[in-house]
């Protein structure tokens, strides 16, 4: 889907790509517009002739019940193809957002971690539906708004051109300049429209950001500060609202007084023509009628036109922020990760995040297939970032990452993340079922194969819930307790069953009494599998193989837990720091 990010800067082949993917219904639409007003400019020559053959006397009614039989049938023709219209489009248009915002959110879901670090969640989603809101009006206005008048106008002045040729002509000037300086108008008030669209998205990121923050919002008594600062921001969408529908009230008003004087002045030049019996009585109602048709056509078309301008600036402001090119892409040539052993190399890394210092520079890491290692040291120190890499959230800017001698950077995405199992300090869930949730580590489990997961890893609490495994864990899990989350991920990360294992803190949040029956449980996931763990609790880290000491972004010791004890680095020191902590906490 990065395709889209061609799309970035250019909103209507952006929505013309959509356009063409139901050509049949579309131009189904289009006949039948076009049909529609060609009956209902049709109606004025039709009322034209019903008055001349009324003129003529009833000693010619066959000639008026001739051009009532036209004007009846052009009335129902036009009523018959704007239904059969309408109702197509009611489907159609309805398809083409739907087409539109799966696409937008699967190119959204192929950004990198940054992109999103960087972004409002509301924001995002509030501009996906501001797209979509968009492409609809706009493409409803266009069938509706925008080509009936101009079909109306050229058709219009084309009848008139029967009655008298300078007057079309001159209506046919003053209809082009008129629309030509509408939407020179209306163009000029883009930044205004765009500040609006700017405005409007604050408003819905500043709304979901507080209310998923709520237990931080209450629990720092930050209710009357998120409020006024809430209130600021309405504020400042509501000016710039303000000031973009102001600027196209006074477009309506220009509008709106150049056609009272042009209509008066067609009417004084048809009554003229007619004193000197240059047209029938006919001719003038249809010249007045179809003036009037005309003047109507480029109001409207000057109206949807300015609306249209200010659909397309939300449209296009929305699109330049979800459609930007992905950081991360498969490499052209990229094949799927051919998993045998699971050894991982990090060879001569350098990285940075963007915008950030140098965290690692020359780093270089080997692990052995199933081999077990535990990473520990300072915050800070490049553990987590390690991670990252390795799941190639983010590309080093020198070096590579391999996997049993496949270089990550050249292997598809879905395949290299299939091959890693992850529990995270910070759990994430969705506000679905447990059972969904623990899903999510294989989508084709069935349902006893995730029963056992559940099983082995401990999530012995799920029994004592209404719903068992169909309970409901609420946004983020917040019906759970951490615990409780960490257990449903350790499960996830059973069902995945992948030849890689990454632990965060993985038994942080448990409490004494659960910790050793996870630690034996994940004893049992980490056999045949090769572990990266980190953790602060080092007691966690006793039975494996190796132990990473990271500080700045650099090893400063390697090598099996009893041997670094034996020495006096800073391993030992960690560890001893946290046995006295232990022995203070215990007394």
């Amino acid at each position: 889907m990065d395709q889209l990010s061609g799309y970035a800067h250019r909103p209507f082949p952006f929505v013309m790509r959509y356009l063409r993917e139901r050509p049949a219904s579309h131009l189904i639409i289009l006949m039948s517009v076009i049909g529609a007003v060609a009956c209902s400019v049709g109606t004025q020559y039709g009322v034209k002739a019903l008055v001349d053959s009324l003129s003529a006397g009833p000693s010619r009614g066959g000639n008026v019940w001739a051009a009532f039989v036209l004007l009846m049938a052009l009335i129902a023709t036009d009523n018959i193809l704007w239904r059969v219209a309408s109702w197509i489009a009611s489907s159609t248009f309805v398809r083409v957002t739907g087409d539109l915002r799966r696409d937008i959110f699967r190119h959204l879901t192929g950004h990198s971690p940054s992109y999103f670090g960087d972004r409002l969640p509301g924001m995002l989603s509030s501009r996906i539906t501001a797209t979509s809101n968009a492409v609809f009006n706009v493409e409803n206005m266009f069938v509706w708004n925008v080509l009936p008048p101009c079909l109306a106008t050229v058709a219009a002045i084309c009848l008139i051109g029967t009655v008298s040729g300078p007057m079309a002509i001159a209506l046919l000037l003053i209809a082009a300049m008129m629309v030509l300086a509408m939407f020179r108008l209306a163009a000029a008030g883009k930044p205004l429209h765009d500040d609006f669209a700017d405005k409007a998205a604050m408003v819905d990121g500043e709304m979901v950001d507080v209310i998923s923050n709520m237990p931080l919002v209450r629990a720092f008594c930050g209710l009357r500060h998120e409020h006024d600062r809430f209130d600021a921001t309405v504020n400042k969408e509501l000016d710039a609202r303000g000031r973009s529908l102001r600027y196209l009230e006074k477009l309506r008003i220009l509008h709106a007084s150049v056609t009272i004087v042009l209509t008066v002045a067609l009417m004084a030049w048809a009554i003229s023509l007619w004193q000197r019996g240059g047209a029938t009585t006919g001719d003038v109602v249809l010249v007045c009628t179809l003036g009037l048709c005309i003047l109507n056509a480029t109001r409207d078309l000057a109206v949807a036109l300015v609306d249209v301008t200010q659909h397309v600036a939300r449209m296009s402001e929305a699109i330049a922020t979800l459609l930007q090119p992905h950081e991360l892409r498969d490499h052209p040539e990229a094949e799927p990760l051919v998993k045998s052993g699971a050894a991982i190399a990090f060879d001569n890394i350098t990285f940075h995040y963007p915008g950030g210092h140098k965290l690692f520079e020359g780093f270089t890491l080997r692990l052995q297939p199933g081999q077990r290692v535990g990473l520990v040291g300072q915050s800070g120190g490049g553990k987590s970032s390690l991670f990252t890499l390795l799941q190639r959230f983010y590309d080093p800017q020198a070096g590579s990452i391999a996997i049993d001698g496949q270089d990550i950077a050249k292997v598809t995405q879905q395949s290299l993340r299939e091959a890693i199992a992850v529990v995270p300090q910070d759990i994430s869930l969705f506000h679905r079922s447990i059972l969904e949730n623990i899903r999510y580590g294989r989508p084709s489990a069935t349902d006893d194969e995730v029963l056992r997961a559940a099983i082995a890893a401990r999530c012995d609490f799920v029994e004592r819930l209404p719903e068992g495994l169909q309970t409901m864990v609420g946004d983020r899990g917040v019906k759970l307790s951490g615990g409780q989350r960490q257990r449903i991920a350790i499960a996830r990360a059973f069902l995945k069953d992948a030849p890689i294992l990454l632990l965060d803190e993985a038994t942080a949040a448990l409490d004494s009494e659960s910790e050793e029956a996870i630690r034996e449980a994940l004893s049992r996931l980490m056999r045949g599998r090769t572990v990266i763990a980190i953790a602060h609790r080092l007691t966690t880290l006793r039975n494996f193989d190796r132990i990473v000491v990271l500080r700045s972004g650099r090893i400063i010791e390697d090598g099996a837990p009893d041997r670094l004890m034996q020495g006096e680095g800073p391993y030992r020191e960690l560890v001893t720091q946290e046995l006295n902590r232990l022995a203070k906490f215990a007394a």
